[in-house]
This record gives C-alpha cells, structure tokens and sequence, in this order.
C-alpha cells in the first residue's frame, strides 16, 4: 500500500453528530481532482487530496479530518498525529493541503461518494459531496519490457510526485500524482562501472512500449542527456525552464480526457511525432536521462491535460506483469516493487 494508506473497516460506525456553531467557521474545502477507485495488492484505493482555504480572521488550527460515507459512516479520521505527516501549510497556515489515501479490502463496497468534516478547536467545517469514480480507469500495457523494473517514486507520501502540488496557470494542480519512475538496480546501485556515464546504467537505453492504441500529440527529441548524479553533485547539461523539464518526451491521446506521458527520453531515440498514430506495445524511444533527471529512467504518467504540469494526474491499472513469481492482472504496481513485464512481441 502507498506511505499514508488507511485501512477502511468494513463495519464503520456512524458520524458523532455535532452541533454547527455560529457564525460558521470559514474554511472552504476543495478537492481539485476527485478520485477514482483502483486496484492495488489486493485493495480498491482512494487517493486525493483536500485543499483548505481559511478565509476567517481567527480559525483555530486544524486537529483532524474525518471521512463520511455518503450513507453517513465514518470510515475513518485522521488524527493529529497524523497529520503532521499528512498535511502541508502554505502562507502562515492560512491554505493547507491533505493527503488522504483510503484502502478497501476487496469485497468492501467503496461508497459512491465522501464527505469531510475538518474540525478546528471546538467546531468544524463541512466540505462538499465527491464522487469516487471521477474518471474512466484504463487498463494499459507496460511502458517497457523485460525483468527487474523497479516502480519507484509512486503515490506514497514520501515521493515528490505524490505531494507535488504546483501552481500553474493559477492553478494548484497535481498532473504526477501517480506518476513512477521505472528503474533498474543491482545489488543496490543503478549502474555497473562509471557512475557518472550515463551507458553504464542498467536502465540507460531500454525500449520505451506504446501502453495503449492512440495518437501522439506531441514529442521532443533534441534534447542532451545529463551526466548522472553522483556524490560530487549534479548540473543538468541545459538550464532547466517549464519547457524542459520532462527532457525528450512522448504524449499519447488515449481518449476520454486521458494521456500517456513520457518523460527524460533518451535523444535521437524518438521514433514519432505529432499526428502518429501508435499501436500497443510499439517501441516508441528509448530510456535516457534528459530534462529534469539525475539518473537514466523512465518518467510515466497519465493526465487530464497533454501539458506535463498543467494538469491531474490520473489513476490507471497494467494489464499484466509480474510480482514476487506471481502473475498480476489489471493492476497498479506498488510503490517500490520490482516487477517484471513480458518481453517485447509487437512489431514496431
């Protein structure tokens, strides 16, 4: 389970009535990007966030959240211990944001909708109804092939994609909320020999897979690689701007809203661009360590938007891989697992 899950129980007592208080506490509750159930080892997860907005002059600190059922059960509340793990402050307190993460065991129905009640000193405040099937959930093939991938930087609360709220266009958003990034390690190290020549790499040069059928609305291919990371530091080979940052990329349309984002391609290893139509499991670049990367490996994810930060990042499942010498189907990798996928059959 992602860092930060709560386990949802499947008898969950109702809400503690509590009596508004007046004037009513100031404190708008917003979810940008409601969430959508998903299947991970073995449990339908809700990941999403609440943004608080404190438009009062004295509202007391935030002391906990609890989740409502749309039947009116609590299915859990998030303490203040919690919470200091769980909820960032911006501007003196006045905006926050929560990171919530429910896990239903599978048989336990996920309510169609929440509802949460953020209480504050001796009162509370009482956000809106979201549903819980916000989007169409897609099943995807792999982005890569073969052994030994390592999901790295998934949805728990100690990965920078997963609490990376960035404002854009005015607008806090999340497009890497489910984003990884694959990797590949032996005996603990990514690479075997020269650390800082990007081939040495185990990663470096694997074949990047189309995860689904549809239309690339753009690419990039002339960007350097870097010089990997090491303990002597890091300098990207450009200036990292908003336009560079995912380095040599691929954007895919995969329909209803969706796409397929890859990111720190390797360059002159791009084989499409805008207007191409792919087809699953065609090689479209390979693994490399341009834009924003310190080591070779692939940044995936799918968004609302075909801009990499514009947007919200959306849940999807794989078709099929591999875990601990169990097959999987129609599900997301855990956070840091290694798993394998098929090799690679399509032709290109």
């Amino acid at each position: 389970m992602p860092k930060g899950c709560d386990d949802v129980p499947a008898a969950a007592p109702a809400t503690q009535q509590r009596q508004p208080v007046f004037p009513p506490i100031q404190l708008e509750i917003r979810t940008p990007q409601p969430p959508t159930a998903f299947p991970i080892e073995g449990r339908n997860v809700l990941l999403y966030e609440l943004h608080l907005h404190d438009y009062g002059d004295q509202t007391a600190p935030v002391s906990a959240v609890d989740i409502i059922s749309d039947q009116g059960k609590l299915l859990t509340s998030i303490g203040a211990v919690q919470l200091k793990n769980r909820m960032r402050q911006y501007r003196n307190g006045g905006t926050a944001v929560v990171f919530i993460c429910l896990a239903f065991e599978r048989g336990v129905a996920v309510p169609a909708a929440l509802r949460h009640r953020v209480l504050l000193g001796d009162g509370f405040a009482d956000g809106p109804l979201i549903g819980t099937h916000a989007s169409k959930l897609k099943t995807l093939g792999a982005p890569l092939s073969g052994a030994g991938w390592s999901a790295d930087n998934g949805p728990g609360l100690d990965s920078h994609h997963r609490t990376g709220v960035f404002v854009v266009g005015g607008r806090a958003q999340n497009s890497r909320r489910y984003a990884i990034d694959w990797k590949k390690y032996q005996d603990g190290q990514p690479y075997k020999g020269d650390p800082r020549d990007a081939s040495a790499h185990l990663a470096y040069g694997a074949e990047v897979l189309a995860v689904a059928d549809g239309t690339v609305v753009a690419a990039r291919n002339d960007m350097p690689d870097n010089v990997p990371r090491t303990a002597a530091g890091f300098t990207p080979a450009v200036p990292m701007t908003m336009d560079n940052l995912a380095g040599n990329f691929i954007i895919i349309d995969l329909g209803d809203g969706q796409y397929a984002q890859y990111a720190h391609l390797r360059p002159g290893s791009v084989k499409v661009k805008a207007g191409d139509e792919v087809r699953r499991g065609q090689q479209l670049a390979q693994v490399g360590i341009s834009g924003d990367a310190r080591v070779p490996h692939l940044h995936f994810q799918v968004a609302d938007s075909a801009d990499f930060l514009a947007g919200e990042g959306l849940p999807y499942v794989i078709d099929a891989f591999q875990l601990n010498g169990q097959r999987r189907a129609g599900e997301y990798p855990p956070d840091g697992a290694v798993v394998n996928f098929r090799p690679r059959t399509a032709p290109n």
